[in-house]
This record gives structure tokens, C-alpha cells and sequence, in this order.
């Protein structure tokens, strides 16, 4: 008699192409079932698999995967119907467990665009600190009494690093309209990505109180203060977005405040939600400027 192994979303069986001859099934609990799809997906033998096939003199398989514990002969193998409330499993638990594995596969796919969105930001930097450099080579050259063809080496190089950082940004404007929408519509992208590099991640900078986004970036003066030398400081490389810089002196603190909360609840749409929040906010933060500078010029 032939013997067939066939694995189901709740179990793994053993039967002759008619009758189940033998089976174990999984844990009734959407995570486990979670992890062992999971484990399908990547091409592995289960634990529960290996025990079924154990002592059997024979077993067929329709899987590759399975070839180092079963015969794999894809063209002899046959399948079973096999009914989940037989065994007392609901598609409830599969649904649920569906839901794990694709929000967990959504994680790792953030985590990947994360990765690539920091070291573009790195890159970034290093390329605009080159080009700071060329640029005061360029200076102290321009002053020499004498100039010869070098110098256009060097214009030739700065050019060459002018395009790469337009590319760069080009490319970091790309992947923050996909991954962080809501927090590029409200920080801006390129700003949004440096915030994303220093909380490291999208996730850390979306379970980040507002008053540590407002401050990210700030953390040596954070630490003079601590350390009982300075002010506490009131905005960190939030300082960049328009509405901080262009504030007066004396109203940053709190235009930096408001701002970090709206920041706050565009990354966590993006994180978490993944939901297009982005217009709410803006009208939000717009209104909320309106009565800041109205209560500050009638307290004049």
C-alpha cells in the first residue's frame, strides 16, 4: 500500500489517496498556526511532519521541500480532501492567522524600507559634507594670484557630487511617498526621513512621545542641560520645517510643540493604521497656528 503525506493549514496527514491512516495536527491557536505557515512559505520540514513520517518504510510526497523525509514523486503523489471542522479547526483560526502573517510580512517589509531610507539619509549627509568641502577648497583656490587648468578638476568633481545629491533626495522623496505618506505631507520628506534615521525606524519614531520627537536631533544639548550647564533646548532638527525657522525667536518653542504632535499622529497612521490621514492633520496644524499667533498678537 502506497502511503501519502499531505500537510494542511491545521495539520499534517498520512493517508493511502482514500482514508487518513494517521495525522497531528497543530495547536488551536491562530499564532502557532501563524509561525508553521510561515515556516511553509520558507520552504521547511515542520516538527509535526517529521514525527508522522518516522518508522514509515515508504512515504510519498508531492512537496520538494519534504525530500530529505519523504520520497518526493510529484507525478505518483496523490491528494486528499481533507474538512478542518472534522478536526474541530474553524477558518476563523486560519483568517486570524492569515492576519498575523500578513501584518508580520508588512513589519519586515517596513523594516527593510527603514533600513534603506536611513542609509540614503547617511549617504546624503556624507555627499552634502563633501560638497561643503569641495566648496571651501574652491574659496581658498579662487584666492591664490595664480590659477591654472587644475580648478576645473575640482568644479568638475563638486558638479558631479551637486547631481548626486539631487538624486539622492530625488530617490529619498520616492521611497517616503510609499512607506511614511502622511508624515512627508506633514514634515516634509526629506525632513521626515532624518527623523526616521534618528528615532531608528519608522515603528521607534511612531511609539516616540511627541516631546521626544521635538527634540530628536538636540540630544548634546540635552545632555549640557542634564548635566546643569545650558537651557533645556525646545526643538531639535524639527527646526528645519518652515514653520519653526520662520517663527519669531519666542514662539519656537511652541510652533515646535504643535508640530511634533501632528508628526506624532502622521507616523503612527503610517506605522500602524496605514491610513491617508495626511489633509486632517495639515488642516489641524494650520488651525492651531492661526490661534497661536492670534493669542500671542492679542497679548501684546
Amino acid at each position: 500500500m502506497r502511503i501519502y503525506l499531505t500537510t494542511r493549514w491545521f495539520g499534517t496527514f498520512l493517508h493511502d489517496g482514500a482514508r487518513i491512516l494517521n495525522y497531528k495536527l497543530f495547536p488551536k491557536n491562530e499564532g502557532e498556526i501563524a509561525r508553521r505557515l510561515e515556516r511553509l512559505m520558507e520552504g521547511e520540514v515542520l516538527d509535526e511532519e517529521e514525527e508522522l513520517v518516522k518508522g514509515e518504510k515508504e512515504v510519498i510526497v508531492g512537496e520538494e521541500r519534504l525530500f530529505k523525509v519523504a520520497n518526493y514523486r510529484k507525478e505518483e503523489y496523490k491528494e486528499i480532501e481533507i474538512d478542518p471542522s472534522a478536526y474541530g479547526f474553524s477558518k476563523d483560526i486560519l483568517w486570524k492567522a492569515s492576519l498575523i502573517l500578513s501584518e508580520k510580512k508588512v513589519k519586515e517589509e517596513l523594516g527593510r524600507m527603514d533600513l534603506q531610507i536611513i542609509q540614503m539619509v547617511k549617504s546624503l549627509d556624507e555627499l552634502i559634507k563633501f560638497l561643503n568641502l569641495l566648496s571651501e577648497r574652491e574659496s581658498e583656490w579662487k584666492k591664490l594670484s595664480f590659477q591654472d587648468k587644475s580648478i576645473q578638476i575640482l568644479l568638475n568633481l563638486k558638479k558631479v557630487v551637486e547631481e548626486s545629491i539631487e538624486d539622492m533626495e530625488e530617490e529619498i522623496k520616492e521611497r517616503m511617498s510609499s512607506t511614511a505618506p502622511n508624515l512627508s505631507k506633514i514634515a516634509g520628506h526629506i525632513l521626515g526621513a532624518r527623523l526616521i534615521a534618528l528615532a531608528g525606524g519608522i515603528e521607534k519614531l511612531a511609539r516616540a512621545p511627541s516631546s521626544k520627537i521635538q527634540i530628536l536631533g538636540a540630544e548634546k544639548a540635552l545632555f549640557r542641560y542634564k548635566s546643569g550647564r545650558g537651557t533645556p533646548p525646545k526643538h531639535g532638527i524639527i527646526f528645519q520645517h518652515p514653520l519653526i525657522h520662520k517663527a519669531k525667536v519666542e514662539l519656537r518653542g511652541k510652533v515646535a510643540r504643535l508640530l511634533a504632535n501632528e508628526i506624532s499622529m502622521a507616523v503612527k497612521a503610517d506605522a500602524f493604521t496605514k491610513r491617508d490621514i495626511s489633509e486632517e492633520l495639515k488642516e489641524r496644524l494650520e488651525r492651531k497656528m492661526k490661534e497661536l499667533l492670534s493669542t500671542c498678537d492679542g497679548s501684546q
